[in-house]
């Protein structure tokens, strides 16, 4: 099913005339099933303002932007804009919808490649910016473009009390437009080129004079037709599920900006976040069957989703015990850290290595890490019941990480859970909770009986994927 939009209202007229040559469409009529077509028009502020004006382009941008964020929500897979002036934004207003906006100017290009030899004349009549901003003769650049020499009564032909976006096509106005077509006639052009999608209301009775003018309406909505909408056009953008860890939602986004390679701020990843603190505790849970989490969790991601976010991340790793379910109703990917963080140590370790694995007792009892793990072929390590009292002081308790302490006690603590586990075989470490990376932020590695013990932060690794993601 293809759901093709049209967006109305800059050029009312005109925008109906392509809808309607999209309805009465051949390929539309044999096979009407496929077809599902959306027009909106709504009240247009600065309809009167004259079109060159500064304000005029600007809130042209927001109308076309609220639009397209509409149709975002309805599943539209293409948008017309039968508005020149408002392709000349089109790159920017691109980056920011996720729909393919169809180029009107490459319509135009494309029928002009295929029907004309280059270096011929082609007749141009259009509006004061376009032809001022000359956007044409980027499309156009191997073609000579002539202009009327009264550009003012063409603009009077279209805009004027009288024109033809007031709904008069005939009389002066189409005399006006006639003489203009008859002087670049004279000037050696072949063919007249419209740059203001209200002439297609005018061929046929320019026609009839003799004049071989085109149908820009027309020729958009074949290329429309023929478009292939299957790229998404605007830049990746990410959620995060942020506050179930304040300081470890922070540390992430930084690991995602610090591995970003960047020159200028535009080259960074686009993030929006969630950060609800008030998500029930997910080790709580777990343990002691207190609240559960799921349906904040939930709401926090479908909120990300209604954002325009193309995927998740999770800064937590014992809130990955409940994506599975989650992930069932969402319509973006979470991309898991503990799956990515098991890939990780396979590429860069082997299958053999002993996983020693240090996390709240939430995740340890979930088992979510261990059925990732195990699932990889590696053996998994975990503290007896002293260590991991251990490990849980030093995230929660009154000098815990969760608490802002990096330093002193919490640190020793872990020190000694990580120590137990390395005794025990233990050739790498996953700080498989997220503030513990918090707690060695420059050290990689634990040296232990003149052994080198990696130290695995799933954040990092995790912040890496989404780079590379984001960059492909």
């Amino acid at each position: 099913m293809e759901k093709i939009a049209v967006i109305g209202g800059l050029g009312t007229l005109a925008g109906g005339d392509l809808f309607f040559k999209l309805l009465k469409h051949q390929k539309v009529l044999k096979n009407q099933l496929h077809y599902h077509f959306v027009f909106e028009q709504q009240p247009y502020s600065q309809i009167n303002l004259p079109l060159y004006h500064e304000e005029d382009i600007k809130s042209r941008k927001f109308y076309t932007y609220n639009l397209c964020q509409n149709f975002e929500t309805q599943s539209v897979t293409k948008v017309l804009l039968p508005c020149f002036s408002s392709h000349s934004f089109l790159e920017e207003l691109q980056k920011e919808v996720s729909i393919p906006i169809v180029n009107i100017f490459e319509a135009l290009k494309n029928y002009v490649n295929l029907h004309f030899k280059t270096g011929i004349k082609i007749g141009v009549l259009t509006s004061d910016f376009v032809k001022e901003n000359k956007i044409l003769n980027k499309y156009l650049p191997d073609y000579e473009l002539v202009f009327p020499s009264d550009q003012q009564k063409l603009m009077e032909a279209i805009y004027g009390d009288q024109g033809i976006k007031n709904g008069h096509f005939d009389g002066l106005s189409l005399e006006y437009i006639y003489k203009a077509c008859t002087e670049l006639y004279d000037k050696g052009c072949n063919i007249i080129l419209p740059g203001i999608t209200e002439l297609s209301l005018v061929v046929e009775q320019l026609w009839k004079r003799g004049i071989l003018i085109l149908d820009v309406n027309q020729i958009y909505a074949d290329y429309a037709l023929e478009y292939d909408s299957d790229i998404t056009a605007k830049q990746f953008k990410l959620g995060i599920l942020g506050g179930v860890s304040p300081s470890a939602t922070v540390d992430f986004m930084n690991k995602i900006i610090r591995n970003t390679p960047a020159k200028k701020d535009q080259d960074h990843i686009k993030m929006v976040v969630e950060q609800n603190p008030q998500i029930p505790d997910r080790t709580a849970h777990l343990i002691h069957h207190e609240k559960d989490p799921s349906i904040a969790m939930f709401s926090t991601c479908k909120r990300l989703e209604a954002e325009g976010a193309d995927a998740i991340a999770i800064p937590c790793n014992t809130a990955h015990a409940f994506v599975e379910e989650i992930q069932k109703y969402l319509n973006i990917p979470v991309i898991n850290m503990l799956t990515t963080t098991a890939e990780y140590i396979g590429v860069n370790f082997g299958q053999s290595v002993k996983v020693g694995l240090l996390a709240t007792s939430g995740t340890i009892e979930s088992k979510v890490y261990h059925d990732i793990l195990e699932k990889s072929g590696f053996e998994l390590i975990i503290p007896d019941k002293e260590h991991q009292a251990y490990v849980m002081e030093t995230i929660y308790g009154k000098y815990g990480v969760k608490a802002g302490f990096i330093d002193g006690v919490c640190r020793e603590y872990l020190m000694n859970a990580a120590e137990y586990m390395i005794s025990n075989g233990a050739d790498v470490i996953i700080l498989g909770c997220t503030e513990l990376p918090l707690i060695f932020p420059t050290e990689t590695e634990i040296i232990k009986n003149k052994k080198n013990i990696p130290l695995i932060d799933p954040t990092l690794i995790l912040a890496k994927k989404i780079v590379t993601i984001a960059k492909a």
